[in-house]
């Protein structure tokens, strides 16, 4: 069985309002699923740099980011970011461009496992009825 979870990781702050990326990834250990799809995990201005460095990742955790390859510092699109296992492999992947006011997007990967082919969809939905509608649509 592929445990899959979701996470709104509000760009790293806790409820202490401290940005805690060490914090994050004991949360994703603790949840422990084959497959994450992670949102808001990106800041919100300038280069855009996911909150998650890549060497937590890598040195801390049994996941890899699913590569987008369409920012340097950023592991997703729009904050959004799929995590799989290691050990899976990831055949496709893809940004979603989404309809909204402000700029939203999703991400999609096909990703194989040992149990078999999954197609995940990671994406952070506008709040008004109207704009998540038309995304639900999109996707």
């Amino acid at each position: 069985m592929i445990k899959v979870a979701s996470y709104n990781i509000h760009k790293g702050i806790g409820l202490d309002r401290r940005r805690n990326p060490e914090r994050v990834v004991e949360v994703l250990r603790e949840i422990d699923a084959d497959v994450i799809a992670l949102q808001e995990a990106d800041r919100r201005f300038g280069a855009k740099a996911c909150v998650l460095p890549h060497h937590l990742l890598e040195e801390h955790s049994d996941w890899k980011p699913v590569d987008f390859g369409l920012r340097a510092l950023s592991m997703g699109w729009h904050g959004n970011v799929i995590l799989v296992r290691k050990s899976a492999r990831v055949v496709d992947s893809e940004p979603l461009h989404l309809p909204s006011l402000e700029p939203r997007g999703a991400v999609m990967a096909d990703v194989q496992f040992a149990g078999g082919m999954l197609r995940v969809l990671g994406m952070h939905l506008d709040l008004s009825g109207l704009w998540r509608r038309k995304q639900a649509a999109a996707i």
